[in-house]
């Protein structure tokens, strides 16, 4: 795979709590001088790194009910609303475990809905990412969620915060993309370090990956 093709999959990352201003700066520096598709960041700075991506492809995306998806509904819609009124273009939303855990499948479609349907409104309509966290779930549990987002109109399903007790595992990217089919999308995200990680994240179905490593991957390949 070329630099150019790779770097379209990634969505450059840097979510941590202590993440600084100029962290964020770094971070959408480094995805306009490699391309990647998106930077992945925290809320609080969609304004700035909108500001400093103004006039690049590199989209803005930030994280709702991040990380452990327990807020309420009415919360991570106004998280969306806000977010998009700052110009974020894609948003990866965490849903709620334990009422997925519970069976509770309509509240976790409905939430989902609520957010896909204000990613729709204007102009600029964003991209839904449904995060399941899926080292909290078994397998037909990872089954529904998929299945739930995918019925719910997200464009994604995604595997993992990368907070919880472990991250995208070729298994699991191989079981959403089973249960979604060929068209919807799957993002790999948490513990992908490496290129071999990530082609192998993409061998099994991925079509994003979310890494933090985003430059030490496409610096492995030559140029």
């Amino acid at each position: 795979m070329k630099r150019n093709e790779l770097a379209a999959m990634i969505d450059h990352t840097k979510l941590g709590p202590d993440n600084s201003k100029d962290q964020i700066r770094q971070l959408c520096e480094e995805a306009k001088k490699y391309q990647f598709i998106s930077v992945c960041i925290n809320p609080c700075y969609v304004l700035l790194a909108k500001e400093w991506l103004k006039g690049t492809s590199v989209r803005v995306c930030t994280v709702l009910g991040f990380p452990q998806g327990a807020n309420t509904t009415r919360i991570k819609v106004a998280e969306a609303e806000q977010a998009l009124s700052e110009g974020a273009e894609e948003l990866d939303m965490v849903i709620n475990v334990a009422a997925l855990k519970a069976n509770e499948t309509s509240y976790v479609q409905n939430e989902i809905e609520a957010i896909c349907k204000i990613a729709k409104q204007g102009p600029q309509k964003a991209l839904v990412k449904v995060i399941i966290e899926t080292c909290l779930l078994n397998d037909e549990q990872k089954r529904v969620a998929c299945q739930l987002s995918k019925a719910a109109g997200a464009e994604f399903v995604k595997t993992s915060t990368g907070f919880s007790t472990s991250g995208a595992t070729i298994e699991d990217v191989k079981l959403m993309r089973a249960t979604v089919g060929p068209t919807m999308g799957v993002k790999a995200s948490g513990g992908v370090r490496d290129l071999a990680t990530a082609l192998k994240m993409i061998e099994a179905g991925a079509t994003r990956i979310g890494t933090s490593s985003g430059v030490k991957i496409i610096e492995e390949i030559a140029a």
